[in-house]
């Protein structure tokens, strides 16, 4: 296995997985999940609940993980744990997790601005060193 690279990461995201029904929610078909609070509010707390035949890995369906935007996603995922390989779950980003540890991380790269992505205006922007 390669010895992991390290580059700059920025803080997205925390994903808590739950299994409430949700309020307005918004739901991913593909990933047969359903999400809110990320657009909610300016912290980034994404709540999310699976459908019980969701195929993503069920480390992702049980375990709170954080999320991290880097420049090259396959230079984030090398020599790493992955339980999920990179896969883009809407147009212009594409996403990869990897296990550190007990650690549930997902790393994304955007292929163009976020903000074309997933507007959020008002989402608090905190730089990692």
């Amino acid at each position: 296995m390669a010895e992991p690279t390290f580059q700059k990461l920025r803080f997205h995201h925390v994903g808590i997985p739950i299994t409430d029904d949700l309020p307005a929610d918004s739901y991913n078909a593909a990933l047969k999940m359903h999400a809110t609070g990320y657009f909610d509010s300016p912290y980034a707390m994404e709540w999310m609940k699976f459908d019980t035949d969701s195929n993503l890995p069920e480390i992702i369906r049980k375990q709170p993980h954080i999320g991290y935007v880097v420049d090259d996603l396959q230079q984030a995922i090398n020599g790493r744990h992955v339980v999920l390989k990179p896969s883009s779950p809407c147009e212009g980003v594409t996403v990869a997790f990897v296990l550190e540890g007990r650690d549930l991380i997902e790393f994304l790269q955007f292929d163009k601005p976020e903000a074309e992505v997933w507007p959020h205006s008002n989402k608090f922007m905190l730089e990692c060193l």
